[in-house]
């Protein structure tokens, strides 16, 4: 499983099938993504949002944009914004003085993708995971055209393909390669194993955006816990973060009065939706996570953009950034 995991990330694992059969609404294939480029020039991952953005400070923290670095201390000149005068230099040399900061020529971006077996799933559109898949394919090419460093971490349920950021459309590829690759290995008879936790994934991102990073995660955060919760915290002081929770509508819509069989590959259980009991405890599950994820915006200050797998991804990120009608 380590080559495995080695070869997504060096791009050298072979395709699943050939790309003619791929049916893009269950798998992600490389060919499909790099087709995204022209049209992620809709979206903008710039501090500037519009008024009706997710991003735009009304609903969650203002994205910071790029960091400043300290260039010199000069005197005050008239027209100065006099919120850069250094004191403390302006007092022990009795002139005022001015400390002047140049923005970063860029800034690095880190795209965290899941995914894992609990993202292999879709009712009306795609899978859970190609959405995930477009949208983190659409983020990294825009980011990329801003003038930004792109890398990304891919995760499933027994790898973890790391790409750090870099300015170049090699690195680009590399993350496209890797997240195809890895979407290409969902399967429902793929073999169970125990999966990869979010917490676990976290920390790589924790080590690799120490700071001044723009950080997106696309995931349906299945299994979180304290831990999580407090890396997501901590990573929101440092970095500019953004959440991108993936739904479907069965999980607000699970429908009552039938028999669902599920399975983890080995084992199956039959669910009867039928029993009142447990229809509400199914119901009451799903809610909560959701509910759960979305009050991190709230308690952490954190942007939570929620995408359904039953909708175009691009029309859904637009919206939810203020560039099209709602």
């Amino acid at each position: 499983m380590r080559d495995r995991a080695a070869r997504i990330r060096t791009g050298t694992l072979p395709p699943a099938a050939p790309a003619g059969e791929a049916d893009p609404r269950v798998h992600a294939t490389l060919s499909h993504l790099r087709a995204l480029e022209g049209r992620a020039r809709q979206l903008s991952f710039l501090p500037r949002q519009p008024a009706r953005s997710v991003l735009n400070g009304r609903h969650a923290s203002r994205l910071r944009g790029r960091g400043l670095n300290f260039e010199e201390l000069r005197d005050y000149l008239p027209g100065d914004d006099v919120r850069s005068i250094d004191w403390k230099v302006t007092a022990r040399t009795g002139t005022p003085h001015v400390r002047v900061m140049t923005e970063e020529r860029d800034r690095p971006a880190l795209i965290v993708v899941d995914q894992r077996m609990s993202m292999f799933f879709g009712s009306r559109l795609n899978m859970k995971a190609v959405t995930a898949a477009e949208a983190a394919a659409l983020a990294a090419f825009r980011i990329l055209d801003q003038g930004d460093r792109v890398g990304g971490i891919v995760f499933g349920d027994a790898l973890i393909a790391e790409v750090r950021p870099q300015r170049s459309r090699r690195a680009l590829d590399r993350f496209l390669t890797a997240l195809a690759d890895a979407n290409a290995l969902l399967s429902a008879d793929a073999p169970a194993v125990p999966p990869v936790s979010l917490t676990e994934v976290l920390r790589s991102v924790s080590r690799i955006a120490a700071r001044n990073h723009l950080v997106i995660v696309l995931s349906d955060f299945d299994v979180v816990d304290d831990e999580t919760h407090r890396l997501v915290s901590a990573l929101s002081r440092h970095n500019d973060l953004v959440l991108i929770l993936v739904t479907d509508p069965f999980a607000d819509d699970v429908p009552e009065g039938v028999r669902l069989v599920v399975s983890d590959g080995e084992l199956q259980a039959e669910i009867d939706t039928a029993d009142h009991t447990t229809y509400r405890d199914l119901k009451a599950l799903a809610k909560g996570r959701l509910a759960e994820i979305l009050d991190w915006q709230r308690s952490l200050g954190v942007a939570v953009l929620p995408l359904t797998a039953a909708e175009e991804t691009l029309p859904q990120m637009r919206r939810l950034m203020g560039l099209a009608p709602r």
